[in-house]
């Protein structure tokens, strides 16, 4: 299905910076909470299913690239206000987003 460029326009996808990551007990599927610091979109939370690839102690600081502009959805007893973006792998697992060079949180995408 295509998909038209106003169609795209109307979503806002940001740089942001990983401030904190959680294990989700809560979750069916292992993952982690984040939050995230958006810069003068405040900060951000999300579920994200990535620990095939990363601990918690290496997502600290890591720019990633999310969109923004998503309901909020609840999983479990959480509410996630954003959705990190990524690859899949080989084997369906998540591989990160991220600028190659460092930005503004908070950043367009376009």
């Amino acid at each position: 299905m295509q998909i038209t460029w106003e169609d795209f326009s109307k979503i806002e996808i940001r740089t942001g910076t990983i401030l904190q990551a959680d294990n989700f007990i809560n979750a069916k599927k292992t993952a982690y909470q984040l939050t995230i610091d958006f810069g003068k979109l405040g900060r951000k939370k999300s579920s994200a299913q990535i620990t095939n690839h990363y601990n918690k102690e290496e997502l600290i600081g890591k720019q990633i690239v999310a969109v923004v502009n998503f309901p909020v959805k609840q999983i479990a007893n959480f509410f996630s206000e954003c959705l990190v973006l990524g690859v899949y792998d080989e084997n369906n697992h998540v591989i990160l987003l991220q600028p190659d060079k460092p930005t503004i949180n908070g950043q367009l995408i376009g």
